[in-house]
């Protein structure tokens, strides 16, 4: 087999791994694939998909051949699915809103998914989170969230050493613009909130 075939084939199955790897606890028979370049629309799309027994399994954001840039999120269904989660979905440029808007969220009982970044037309590179609510799930556990940017890897080395050491986990990474700093790494963290 060439060299270029084999590189592609090694690539296709590690996008599938990417797709797939996602935890769902039960096999997938069903996908939709929503695609937009609004967060508005997109939280909409993804919550008719859930009111159809669908369920969030992977998002990646960029530039589509026809769609520009665009998120791209795909939902799964397993054969017996029922309706039973919702979704919300945070995009801003300020870490502040969105740590304050992630608290705000997890306080109503939605929990981290993933992460990505919306290219918008003004709004630049915005992070974007998704969130999920299990309507059936024991929500009583809540978190607190911490929203670490900076543009240098050692700085942020630093600061998720610090912030681990507290009771924090690394849930989610990406690179967007903010306000103030421009292209920064911008790292979700959260830990078990202390009774």
């Amino acid at each position: 087999m060439p060299a270029s075939n084999k590189r592609n084939a090694h690539l296709v199955g590690l996008v599938c791994c990417l797709v797939i790897a996602p935890s769902l606890a039960l096999a997938q028979s069903d996908y939709r694939v929503v695609a937009t370049n609004k967060t508005s629309t997109m939280q909409k799309e993804m919550q008719e998909a859930a009111a159809g027994g669908y369920r969030f399994v992977a998002v990646m954001g960029g530039e589509t051949s026809f769609g520009g840039n665009e998120v791209v999120v795909i939902m799964g269904r397993a054969p017996d699915a029922s309706p039973r989660y919702e979704y919300r979905l945070l995009a801003t440029s300020k870490t502040s809103t969105m740590q304050r808007e992630l608290q705000e969220a997890s306080d109503a009982g939605f929990d981290f998914r993933a992460q990505t970044v919306f290219k918008s037309t003004f709004g630049g590179k915005e992070v974007a989170a998704i969130l999920e609510r299990d309507r059936e799930a024991d929500t009583s556990k809540k978190y607190e969230f911490l929203l670490l940017a900076t543009k240098k890897t050692s700085t942020m080395q630093k600061e998720i050493a610090e912030t681990a050491g507290q009771g924090y986990e690394v849930i989610g990474l990406a690179v967007g613009e903010t306000l103030i700093g421009g292209s920064e790494l911008v790292t979700i963290m959260r830990r078990a909130r202390q009774q």
